[in-house]
């Protein structure tokens, strides 16, 4: 067959290895020759050095020069070969939008509600928003756009890819899962403590209203037995409500009820004592709490079971897991925005102090968060394009899920800052006193703020089932990375998926025990 060589020839008949363009460009297509060898799938050139741009450019010249069947080899139009983009060993998406809800979930998560609000008001309100979208030009974008390509391309997770990619950079594969599985371990206990809570806020009267005994110290105020205390003409103080006649025997007692300095917020002595059941210091290993141990298990459970699949569960799961946030926000919002002194929050959020831009502290903490937000170099973002067809535009998906994150930290910084502003209204203080960041906003802040509503269960249940939501998104991507990685690595175990997951799940409920114990720091 006139040329091509006889070693190439060769290799088509025989092997994957493809001949070159410019003897491709060669070739007398009308022999019968031509005609009897197997060209591989057009597919099978994904990972190979022959571009396909370049036998895109060669099909159209060889179709105009002949009228053979050339192009049935070479493929008239990429989009043809959809259907042969497909990794049936790994799996794929199921849906178009799977990949999208899944990536979204995962780059929106706890962060944007519990971190980023604290951010804006501590960096100068409004003003950070601009090192925050320069951060996600300039750092975030290009980086999570890289990842998502770089996955999609190779169809391999985080250690496997780099192990193909260099060998020299294998350890950053390890380091991406590595820090994947720590991230799991107590993401999922956060998790576990919205459980707790969701089931906790299944009462007429939610446990945090009010001082109990069990839990709580005799600097726990609860302001509605005080309110309660002050309607009858008594005194609050230490959860006692005195009458004049009681009031009399106590020294000072007017001066020291009006004295705030000591006053502890019931849900703040709720979820130290109760809850958290914190002991005096790190070296004090106290008991397992056997209600942080059920809901533990809960969430590993649940977890367990959208991922038993991969992805054609947990892809479907996603639908409901990563939208159902939006729908709580936009109602806490419209709740939020009719409070008293709601005003007040959203203008500490919002009103700009442009001197802040001069200070390293902000760009630095923008930098941060945009790390926190898309998450590049967690291992998630090569994990989840991985299972993507070879030809789904990431450009555009990586575009859709940046802005979207930014939008939706900025509107939950509304829903957050109109609550609290109503919790400093109902305390009479400002709102810097009452601010709080991570745990404390939503563990403590917020559910003093649901006691203050009408039906405020309810209140209660949607926002810590909308936490439960933010969390599974990126707890799914994260057991993923870690579940990838290991079928990369022995590809005789992708059949017995589920018993990995399985296993991975175990270990993971086994190492997060740690966190049921009664030890913390120090206060």
């Amino acid at each position: 067959m006139s040329g091509i060589s006889r070693e190439h020839r060769e290799s088509i008949s025989n092997g994957p290895l493809l001949p070159t363009i410019d003897e491709l460009k060669r070739i007398d297509t009308s022999t019968a020759e031509f005609q009897e060898l197997q060209l591989p799938r057009i597919d099978g050139l994904r990972r190979t050095d022959t571009g396909l741009s370049d036998l895109s450019s060669l099909n159209d010249d060889k179709a105009s020069n002949t009228g053979s069947a050339f192009p049935l080899y070479l493929a008239p139009d990429l989009d043809d070969f959809e259907t042969g983009d497909e990794e049936p060993d790994r799996g794929n998406w199921t849906g178009k939008f799977d990949f999208l809800l899944s990536l979204l979930g995962y780059s929106v998560g706890l962060g944007n509600v519990w971190r980023f609000p604290y951010l804006v008001y501590n960096n100068g309100g409004g003003a950070f928003l601009l090192p925050f979208i320069v951060m996600m030009l300039v750092a975030g974008l290009p980086l999570m756009f890289m990842e998502l390509a770089f996955g999609q391309y190779a169809s391999l997770g985080p250690i496997a890819i780099y192990e193909k990619f260099s060998p020299l950079f294998h350890g950053l594969g390890y380091g991406m899962v590595i820090i994947s599985s720590v991230v799991c371990l107590y993401y999922n206990m956060i998790i576990a403590w919205s459980l707790f809570y969701l089931f906790a806020s299944w009462s007429a009267i939610l446990p945090w209203e009010q001082c109990h005994p069990r839990w709580s110290t005799e600097n726990c105020y609860s302001f509605k037995d005080a309110d309660e205390c002050k309607d009858s003409n008594g005194t609050y103080f230490h959860r006692v409500c005195y009458n004049q006649s009681a009031a009399v025997f106590v020294p000072n007692l007017t001066a020291l009820a009006a004295d705030g300095s000591q006053r502890r917020l019931p849900a703040e002595q709720y979820f130290d004592n109760e809850v958290l059941g914190r002991s005096h210091g790190i070296d004090e290993m106290g008991e397992m709490k056997w209600q942080l141990v059920v809901s533990l298990f809960g969430a590993w459970f649940i977890v367990f079971l959208c991922l038993s699949k991969g992805v054609q569960t947990s892809g479907k799961v996603v639908y409901f897991t990563a939208l159902f946030p939006y729908l709580v926000l936009v109602i806490l919002f419209f709740r939020g925005i009719t409070l008293p002194g709601a005003m007040d929050g959203i203008k500490w959020y919002v009103i700009p102090d442009w001197s802040r831009l001069t200070t390293a502290k902000v760009w630095g903490d923008a930098a941060v968060q945009i790390f926190f937000a898309l998450s590049p170099a967690w291992g998630g973002l090569i994990t989840l394009s991985s299972y993507n067809k070879f030809h789904n535009n990431c450009y555009k998906d990586a575009l859709i899920v940046a802005v979207s994150n930014v939008l939706t930290s900025i509107f939950a910084g509304f829903v957050i800052f109109s609550v609290i502003g109503f919790l400093a209204h109902e305390l009479d203080k400002q709102v810097g006193d009452v601010i709080e960041q991570g745990a404390g906003l939503a563990f403590i802040v917020y559910p003093e703020v649901v006691t203050r509503l009408p039906i405020s269960p309810l209140w209660a249940f949607l926002f810590f089932f909308m936490l439960i939501t933010l969390g599974l998104d990126s707890q799914f991507a994260l057991l993923e990375t870690v579940v990838t990685a290991i079928l990369d690595r022995f590809p005789q175990l992708r059949n017995s998926k589920i018993w990995v997951v399985l296993c991975v799940s175990i270990f993971g409920f086994a190492f997060g025990l740690l966190f049921c114990c009664e030890v913390t720091s120090t206060k």
